[in-house]
């Protein structure tokens, strides 16, 4: 472990970085640690509102460190506001270094999602009890 916080959040998407997901410098592509992390916010949100939920937005995200070919990508997941067809979700990216136990956070960011009926209509969340 690095110096920085721990990971905040449940592990929801575990993943290897692969030579087919680098850019042109031979980093892993900015746009495929998003699609992770879209992934593990829609994996929890359907959990936590018991159905369907669409990705609407996207709040600043900053790439803090590159992630590598065979780097281990986890993502976490935490609930930082339910509204009542809404959610925010608060995803952190992190990266077990190749070969080592070093893990850095890479990037963070506030995911909303829509909670939607079968015909994509939004839909109430239901209140846990």
């Amino acid at each position: 472990m690095t110096s920085q916080t721990l990971p905040h959040g449940e592990l929801t998407v575990r993943c290897i970085a692969m030579p087919a997901d680098t850019n042109a410098n031979g980093d892993i592509f900015g746009g495929w640690v998003m699609s992770m992390m879209d992934q593990a916010g829609g994996i929890f949100g359907v959990h936590k509102t018991k159905g369907r939920v669409v990705t609407v937005k996207v709040d600043a995200m900053t790439f803090i460190r590159p992630v590598a070919v065979g780097d281990v990508l986890s993502v976490y997941a935490a609930v930082e506001s339910i509204g009542r067809t809404s959610m925010k979700i608060h995803l952190e990216a992190w990266a077990t270094r190749f070969r080592t136990d070093l893990q850095e956070k890479v990037t963070d960011a506030t995911f909303t999602f829509v909670a939607v009926d079968d015909h994509g209509k939004p839909r109430l969340i239901p209140r846990e009890s």
